[in-house]
């Protein structure tokens, strides 16, 4: 396993992880994520300071270059408010970031084709292997708060049969060193590309060409 699939493109992510900004809540963000073309963005739907309604995700999903794919972020969302958005094209992928159950993304998955991530919180040796055989399509890998913007032992996360999006307190500091350590399919970055709680262009894009290891 080395190859991820992304809008028709197969690519070894052990090389070039994919990229996911996560929490876009304004036009402004839109228009920085078009310019650097990351693999996925995020609309947290979930109770957070970067929480999106249904009806500004979707305003904010007009401008969304097709080359993007959108993720919606849900805490332990009743099922059909998922599909709802899937079926006005609002997001393209699910992700969970709540108490789901495996058979919870079953029933997700006999409704709806679309892709699905699941958090696993990290804080132990073999946290993420109790979820290798999870009917998700990926894994989240975060620190055990979820959503805090705090880096876990990456050391604990061991080894993994299901491609994993890496999260977590990544920020340009850090992120070659993650790469290097963990080999994710993907990495996933939020406050690490904002200031004072904002998406930060120049930081989005410095983020986007480390990833990348463009000049």
């Amino acid at each position: 396993m080395g190859t991820g699939e992304v809008n028709g493109r197969i690519d070894d992510y052990r090389i070039h992880p994919k990229v996911k900004i996560c929490g876009l809540s304004r036009s402004c963000d839109i228009e920085a994520v078009n310019i650097e073309k990351p693999d996925y963005i995020g609309f947290v739907f979930a109770e957070s300071k970067r929480k999106v309604t249904p009806e500004q995700a979707a305003e904010l999903k007009k401008t969304l270059s097709p080359e993007i794919l959108a993720v919606g972020v849900f805490v332990n969302e009743p099922i059909e408010n998922i599909l709802t958005l899937l079926k006005n094209s609002v997001i393209d992928i699910i992700q969970l970031h709540g108490m789901e159950n495996e058979q919870y993304i079953k029933e997700l998955k006999l409704l709806t084709k679309a892709p699905i991530i699941k958090a696993v919180s990290v804080h132990s040796k073999g946290d993420a292997q109790k979820w290798g055989n999870t009917s998700a399509d990926y894994l989240l890998l975060d620190h055990k708060s979820g959503g805090t913007g705090q880096t876990f032992e990456w050391d604990l996360i061991g080894k993994v049969s299901k491609p994993y999006f890496l999260a977590g307190g990544l920020n340009i500091e850090n992120i070659n060193e993650a790469i290097v350590k963990t080999t994710p399919f993907a990495v996933d970055v939020s406050s690490g590309v904002e200031t004072v709680g904002f998406k930060d262009p120049v930081k989005v894009k410095e983020f986007i060409r480390r990833v990348r290891n463009e000049r």
